[in-house]
């Protein structure tokens, strides 16, 4: 009989007991994913295949939708060229300027916690705050910047309403906006082991020695990181462009995730911008994927015996 028993294990067994409870207090994250994330992504790869105008019932067209895009579609090679010269210019830049200010504030100089808050107060300012704000600095009408540039005599400059200047414009005030990559940065520089400077001072090694090869190989996990994550929202950015420009002058500014914004909300096309958004996810993978594969010839994560 006890070995009868023994076989029949009751259903409520402690084991069971704690993960039927674990799963009831994990489920309102649970469900708010499959509601708030699978449901829309899923919905989204099937409405790529579609027509789809918010209006009527989505109909389904196969692959026209990528097709369009890929061949037809007369504005995309101005939105691909705009959106490529962004991140490939803008990306870099970004990292350099963000390098360089944790470099400099990693160094003993005066106020040095006062400069730290001021370069990482930007990014924590709304968006929508910092586009207002440099849109009054950079308008030529009643700007400050082109008003102290008249004060000394100097022509205006037409920062966000001339074509060849609007994407620089935009990408100056990202630069300015590094903030929270600046802290990681300069978390890294401060873990930098003191000892391969002194080693290296003593093989009499100048400062530019010791910066290129120890400082900059040591962050490069780090710089990878912050490489990637750029990569990422240099290609989903809106919110900076569209308020600022809406796209012009000219198209000029016209990136991918405007575009794709104009296609669902303007132009009513779900279907179309929901391949644009595929398209995005395959291209930002692709990308992420090449990254990591190169990143074994210029990243140094150290050795095993270290």
């Amino acid at each position: 009989m006890n070995s009868t028993y023994s076989k029949r294990r009751p259903f409520w067994t402690g084991e069971r007991r704690n993960f039927a409870l674990g799963m009831l207090f994990l489920s309102p994250w649970l469900i708010g994913f499959l509601i708030w994330t699978v449901y829309p992504l899923l919905s989204s790869l099937y409405y790529s295949f579609t027509f789809y105008d918010l209006l009527r019932p989505p109909h389904w067209i196969g692959l026209s939708n990528y097709s369009e895009i890929l061949t037809n579609d007369p504005d995309m090679r101005t939105t691909v060229a705009n959106t490529l010269f962004y991140v490939g210019l803008g990306v870099p830049i970004n990292l350099v300027a963000a390098f360089s200010m944790a470099t400099l504030l990693n160094t003993k100089i005066f106020a040095r916690s006062a400069f730290r808050a001021v370069f990482f107060l930007p990014s924590i300012i709304p968006a929508v705050v910092i586009a207002m704000v440099w849109g009054f600095l950079l308008n030529t009408q009643y700007g400050a910047i082109n008003a102290t540039l008249t004060a000394f005599g100097l022509p205006v400059i037409p920062f966000l309403s001339k074509p060849d200047l609007a994407k620089p414009s935009i990408m100056l005030i990202n630069m300015w906006g590094q903030g929270t990559t600046m802290v990681i940065f300069l978390a890294t520089l401060q873990d930098v082991p003191r000892t391969l400077y002194e080693a290296a001072t003593v093989d009499g090694a100048n400062a530019f020695q010791k910066y290129f090869n120890i400082t900059i190989p040591m962050c490069t996990p780090v710089i990878l990181y912050n490489l990637v994550m750029g990569l990422i929202y240099s290609f989903q950015d809106f919110t900076m462009p569209w308020l600022l420009t809406g796209g012009g002058p000219d198209r000029a500014t016209l990136f991918y995730s405007l575009y794709l914004y104009q296609n669902a909300f303007i132009f009513l096309r779900m279907g179309k911008a929901s391949a644009m958004a595929w398209l995005m996810f395959v291209v930002i993978v692709a990308l992420t994927i090449a990254l990591f594969r190169s990143s074994a010839r210029w990243v140094y994560y150290g050795s095993s015996n270290d």
